[in-house]
């Protein structure tokens, strides 16, 4: 297929203010759009609440679609779009919240919502794990996402990737000290799948955390084809955003060079399906 502008972009999320991040995200839309003609934007994790909210995500959860879904996807309808973002998501049971990431289509239509499945320490007394990965079909091909400490997990990725997926969307919200694993995670995970990976991770502090960027657009072979980074300020990391052109006729291409889908032996893997 022909290639297509994706961008990921990197915020810091005002704690707690819905209204306030939403504005941000809305014109962070237009600024690239007119900037480039953009065929796909991923916002971070949780990126219209910030994550410690604790009690308070009681009034910040929604259902999908809800208000945060909605401003969104008239910026993607305006546009001609594909936006990605986290929010925190509620179902008909009122008590029960997810950690998520829903996908807008260009008509600003939900394609789709993934729940977090890999919930890491206090996660756990906020938010209900999702149990399942999802992948989308889109016209820029089809789209699998994973939020935050799912990157850690070898087994997100490809499932992602034996369903179809040629391009993964990475929603984080990943703090200090883990620098080093993130850029690990990410280079792992689109290398070893031969996959284009869009992580786009916040910056900012909060109560207990410092996050520190370093979103990044990879292609299947684990290169970095664009960054939000800077190496002389490392402690007051960007807000911003970075662009890449990609063809996802590479991923057919490099899968194919290194047999990654092909040369696989289910056979042999059946403890990874077991719990320990």
């Amino acid at each position: 297929m022909p290639e297509i502008t994706v961008a990921v972009v990197q915020t810091q999320p005002v704690l707690g203010d819905v209204e306030a991040n939403l504005y941000h995200m809305a014109r962070m839309v237009e600024k690239i759009c007119k900037e480039e003609d953009t065929d796909l934007i991923v916002f971070p994790e949780l990126a219209t609440t910030g994550v410690e909210n604790g009690v308070n995500f009681n009034r910040l959860v929604e259902r999908v679609p809800g208000h945060q879904f909605n401003v969104l996807a008239t910026k993607a309808a305006d546009y001609a779009t594909h936006i990605v973002f986290g929010l925190p998501t509620k179902e008909k049971i009122e008590s029960i919240f997810y950690n998520s990431a829903v996908v807008i289509g260009p008509d600003g239509d939900l394609r789709g919502e993934y729940r977090k499945v890999h919930l890491k320490g206090e996660e756990k007394l906020s938010f209900r794990s999702g149990y399942r990965f999802f992948v989308f079909d889109t016209a820029l091909g089809t789209l699998g996402v994973m939020l935050g400490w799912d990157l850690a997990f070898p087994e997100a990725a490809r499932t992602l990737v034996l369903q179809g997926a040629e391009i993964i969307c990475v929603p984080a919200a990943y703090e200090n000290p883990f620098q080093r694993e993130w850029r690990a995670f990410t280079v792992a995970r689109a290398a070893e799948n031969g996959v284009f990976l869009l992580a786009a991770n916040r910056v900012g502090d909060e109560p207990s955390r410092r996050y520190f960027g370093e979103s990044m657009i990879l292609a299947p072979t684990g290169e970095v084809l664009s960054h939000i980074f800077d190496p002389d300020d490392e402690e007051t990391p960007l807000t911003g955003y970075a662009f890449a052109r990609i063809d996802t006729d590479a991923v057919r291409r490099y899968r194919e060079e290194m047999q990654l889908i092909m040369s696989r032996s289910p056979g042999s893997y059946s403890p990874i399906v077991k719990k320990y």
